[in-house]
């Protein structure tokens, strides 16, 4: 018997919106038809049917940017706790890092992690390290990696301090066809991490980090992403002048790409100081003058996605002073929300902008299957209410590490439906 669902009267984004309200066919996990008059009249009675009169469907999100701390971590988070958090936020597919423990340079911990997370509602993904033990001194076997599943490399969590290793990595990497992703922090600028050189250090009595560790290494990483050829991803971009330096190497070279967290295009270094080690992470919050030069970026296309970075902490270990706690807060069940309040109904960019930074970009940097919706699609889709308010808590996690908790936000996910299986219902 076929696996059918009908959502009616859908205002669909693709992520461009549709003029007029349409129905969605969905059979055996691909989109069958999309139209005003769409039906399975002769199967309705096997049929899901959900009315999303007044509601927005939009594509499943694509997060290439979470920790699931699976191995080796897992009470702070596991693939599956992790995939449901996902599917809660909207996201039917996600692309781990590989700072795990054991991390993910070897075949093994690779198949695990993949195989863990084909027995999840969305589609798990991963990267695999880029150094051996990401030690930053010899590559890892991206050929096997990459035949494994890897959709891409990364040692994020470490900078790649050798120059050479860069280049190297880059190299292989364009060869392969496979984006490469980089942690820009050098530590010779870092007195503390997690926290701004400036107000919040002050605040705090500690050194804390300059921006120049994150600027010197975007500066280094462009230029030999230019002589390469190769598709990076400057992760998580936090200061004005990153901002400046991959808009210029954006004029130079198609193959430059850069992502920013909701965290960073809505707070600053004051929220440090108010939430303490919930808002410490690498690379911190900075100035308001760096919020707004991210949010132009996300603007002009200077800044292509959207990432979470979703990191999750036991709360004993955000307990610790601000020195020793660690650093990174949970994302994936604000992001949407964040979006939407923070960047569409303030007027920074409209829905289909968004979308695409959430969705279609993301998946086409990965080469994944994804971030659209189209006849002979997957039925990867997110059914919500853009203007509903929703307080941020109740969280799929296992952490709660956030200064988000208890935020008034609009926007609520009323169901994630992932290959044509609700992943997440509200209802539920």
């Amino acid at each position: 018997m076929a696996n059918l669902m009908i959502i009616k009267n859908a205002r669909i984004y693709t992520p461009k919106p549709e003029p007029e309200p349409l129905n969605i066919l969905i059979k055996d996990g691909q989109i069958y038809d999309i139209g005003k008059d769409a039906f399975f009249p002769a199967e309705l009675g096997t049929a899901i049917l959900i009315d999303a009169k007044g509601l927005s469907v939009i594509p499943g999100l694509v997060d290439v940017h979470v920790h699931f701390r699976d191995p080796g971590f897992t009470h702070k988070e596991d693939i599956e706790t992790g995939a449901r958090a996902a599917a809660k936020g909207g996201f039917t597919s996600v692309v781990m890092m590989a700072n795990t423990k054991p991390c993910i340079d070897n075949p093994e911990t690779l198949k695990y992690v993949l195989d863990k997370g084909r027995t999840t509602k969305i589609r798990v993904y991963s990267c695999a390290n880029v150094t051996v033990g990401m030690k930053g001194k010899e590559l890892t076997d991206m050929d096997a990696l990459k035949a494994l599943g890897a959709v891409g490399f990364t040692d994020d969590g470490i900078p790649i301090l050798s120059g050479d290793i860069v280049t190297k990595a880059m190299e292989k990497c364009a060869e392969l066809n496979v984006p490469i992703s980089f942690h820009e922090e050098d530590p010779a600028y870092i007195g503390n991490n997690g926290i701004n050189h400036g107000r919040a250090s002050l605040h705090y009595g500690i050194q804390g980090s300059d921006r120049q560790a994150e600027i010197s290494m975007v500066k280094r990483d462009l230029e030999i992403a230019l002589k390469t050829g190769a598709h990076i991803d400057i992760q998580h971009i936090s200061a004005k002048e990153s901002v400046e330096l991959v808009r210029e190497a954006k004029k130079r070279g198609s193959n430059i790409h850069a992502e920013a967290t909701p965290h960073h295009f809505t707070l600053t270094e004051e929220a440090a100081i108010e939430y303490g080690t919930n808002a410490k992470m690498n690379p911190p919050l900075r100035e308001e003058a760096d919020r707004l030069a991210i949010i132009e970026g996300l603007k002009d296309g200077t800044i292509d996605m959207i990432a979470t970075d979703h990191a999750p902490h036991s709360k004993e270990e955000k307990a610790r002073p601000i020195t020793e706690a660690p650093s990174g807060i949970i994302g994936l069940e604000t992001a949407l929300s964040l979006g939407i309040t923070e960047l569409v109904h303030k007027g920074y960019i409209d829905m289909e902008r968004m979308l695409t930074l959430m969705s279609e970009n993301p998946a086409k940097l990965y080469h994944l299957d994804a971030g659209y919706i189209k006849k002979g699609g997957p039925a990867d889709l997110v059914i919500l209410d853009p203007d509903a308010e929703v307080t941020a808590g109740d969280y799929f996690s296992k952490s709660d590490n956030t200064p988000f908790t208890g935020r008034r936000l609009k926007g609520r996910v009323l169901y994630t439906i992932c290959g044509g299986n609700i992943a997440y219902s509200a209802g539920l």
